[in-house]
């Protein structure tokens, strides 16, 4: 009797490709499982800072401390006004942050663009010392800086809040990146048209860098918002105070209501929450496209 026993047949591809799957699967939940542990972690103290601007003085500093208030006191947030002039330093603020970003945005822009497209002797160098400029701590630049201020009579005054933010080597560096990730061949194609290098920059490379600028953008604007030595040290008239200062103002020497002091800082970060909420996309967009050459 003839043998019937059939030959084996050889896994098919979805065999073959089960572990993989598996592991890609395991994966996936590892790293799923990981970004909610560290989102919980990182809006805790927010979510505190939250429920903290609801409650009674007392129930803030009792042992041990308790998530939720026992009764809500809407009160602490009317209470920032009365305790510091909230609208005057808004409004300083906001000043302060626009005009920092938009000198950013054009001076870091423009030598970004030359030291990316532009040829002259010692570019490198330059390049180079700017870089160095990184290295040192922006506290020692504030001796010098006072100086500045005080020699041109500008100390106490609007001005002197946002002068010596009005440029950074880290922006230069930012859109240098970004600006040599675009393709050479725009540059070249203008040049030969017969662009000149300021019609290059405004009318071609700068639209193009709409990501890269959005980003440095935000970062400006979140660190000139959130800036508190430099508006401390060269102002001392509470007219020309920023939202940061009076926040810190809120805490007292003996005693802090802290219920009052939550609810300031969360009515100072509504702002920068809007922008980037808005602005959220071409930030990330930004970020993922600078550095891709070097």
């Amino acid at each position: 009797m003839a043998d019937s026993t059939l030959p084996a047949r050889p896994a098919g591809p979805a065999r073959r490709d089960q572990p993989r799957r598996i592991r890609q699967r395991l994966g996936s939940i590892g790293a799923h499982g990981f970004l909610v542990v560290a989102s919980i972690l990182l809006a805790g103290p927010f979510l505190w800072e939250l429920l903290t601007s609801f409650k009674s003085l007392t129930e803030s500093v009792q042992v041990p401390p308790t998530w939720l208030p026992s009764s809500w006191h809407l009160s602490n947030y009317t209470a920032v006004f009365d305790a510091i002039p909230f609208r005057t330093e808004l409004s300083n603020s906001v000043i302060n942050a626009v005009a920092r970003t938009v000198a950013q945005l054009l001076f870091c822009s423009m030598s970004a663009f030359a030291f990316a497209w532009l040829k002259f002797p010692g570019r490198n160098v330059v390049f180079a010392l700017f870089l160095s400029v990184l290295l040192v701590p922006s506290q020692l630049l504030v001796i010098p800086q006072y100086q500045i201020m005080q020699d041109l009579h500008l100390l106490n005054t609007i001005p002197a809040l946002f002068l010596p933010g009005m440029f950074s080597a880290f922006g230069t560096f930012l859109l240098r990146q970004f600006f040599l990730a675009l393709p050479p061949e725009l540059h070249e194609a203008a040049r030969l048209d017969g662009a000149g290098p300021i019609r290059i920059y405004w009318s071609i490379m700068l639209p193009l860098a709409k990501p890269g600028l959005v980003a440095l953008g935000l970062l400006t604007m979140i660190w000139s918002w959130n800036d508190l030595l430099w508006p401390l040290i060269v102002n001392n008239d509470p007219g020309k105070m920023t939202l940061s200062v009076g926040i810190a103002n809120l805490q007292g020497v003996y005693l802090t209501n802290y219920p009052v002091l939550m609810a300031g800082a969360l009515m100072a970060t509504l702002p920068l929450i809007i922008v980037f909420v808005v602005m959220q996309r071409r930030v990330v967009e930004g970020i993922a496209l600078t550095g891709t050459k070097g």
